[in-house]
């Protein structure tokens, strides 16, 4: 039991790294990235490739493909969302979902279906901590999220940036009135929160599977953890992913492994009936 709680927290860590970069974008910006979960694809087959062709590490290539996605992220602001966010809310989710879709359809065409995964990696093998073996790269992988997320805090809570950040999604207008630029804030926001969802995506390569739908998986997860952490709150999200994660591995150690996902969305609802507004609320 208590390795499979062990799996869970690691797990739980890295859907908290990718919620998280979801909660940022959302609570600052007010738009939900649909294709936030497509981001952490094209991260994930940026590092495959990278080791592929370069004989590159994941775990070296993931800085290169954080500052690769939060380019994506940037043209992502500012070729669509800066230009309906002005218009009906509906306007952007329907181009964030659409985006994903184009996304996906250009992996599947470009990539195929298959399935693909690394032979081998600078972090492949086992660890035993406390006399529990776990995976080598579930628990890089989470150390490094964690380190991530703890950074974006720091960033966020502790630095004047952070405090511009939080005017701008308290109220766009004041934030403008003392010299704070919402545009300039929302495109780096925008950056931050995909350069977030790359790195967990390059590292996720070295003990899952890459294909074009694999978004699907972790977006879906990443928006359950955001909404039940309180829509846009990060600690709520950082929370939110490391419960899914746990239930997710209780659940398949107690119950059954196909359950896994049921079990996270009987959480989802019961938390939302009891907390409508999450387990933190909005900041």
């Amino acid at each position: 039991m208590f390795e499979a709680l062990s799996a869970g927290l690691f797990n739980g860590l890295i859907y908290a790294a990718v919620a998280v970069g979801l909660a940022l974008i959302w609570g600052i910006t007010d738009v939900i990235n649909f294709a936030h979960g497509e981001f952490l694809m094209l991260g994930m087959y940026a590092a495959y490739w990278l080791y592929t062709l370069g004989h590159i590490d994941p775990t070296l290539s993931a800085p290169l493909v954080a500052v690769a996605l939060a380019f994506v992220g940037f043209l992502t602001y500012a070729l669509i969302i800066r230009r309906l966010q002005k218009g009906p809310a509906m306007a952007v989710i329907l181009a964030t979902f659409g985006l994903g879709l184009v996304l996906r359809q250009i992996a599947f065409i470009a990539f195929s279906p298959d399935y693909r995964s690394l032979p081998d990696t600078l972090v492949s093998g086992s660890v035993t901590l406390a006399g529990i073996s776990l995976g080598r790269p579930q628990v890089v992988t989470g150390l490094i999220a964690l380190v991530v997320v703890v950074a974006l805090f720091v960033l966020v809570y502790r630095t004047r940036w952070g405090h511009a950040l939080q005017a701008v999604a308290e109220d766009r207008q004041v934030a403008a009135l003392v010299g704070i630029s919402p545009d300039r804030v929302n495109a780096q926001v925008w950056m931050l929160g995909s350069a977030a969802v790359g790195l967990a995506g390059a590292l996720l390569t070295t003990f899952f599977y890459v294909f074009p739908s694999v978004g699907t998986v972790f977006g879906l997860l990443a928006f359950v953890a955001v909404c039940m952490g309180g829509f846009g709150s990060l600690p709520g999200a950082f929370i939110a992913g490391i419960l899914i994660g746990i239930i997710e591995a209780m659940t398949g150690y107690f119950v059954a492994p196909a359950l896994k996902t049921v079990s996270v969305f009987i959480l989802f609802i019961l938390v939302l009936w009891y907390r409508p507004r999450g387990l933190f609320g909005r900041w």
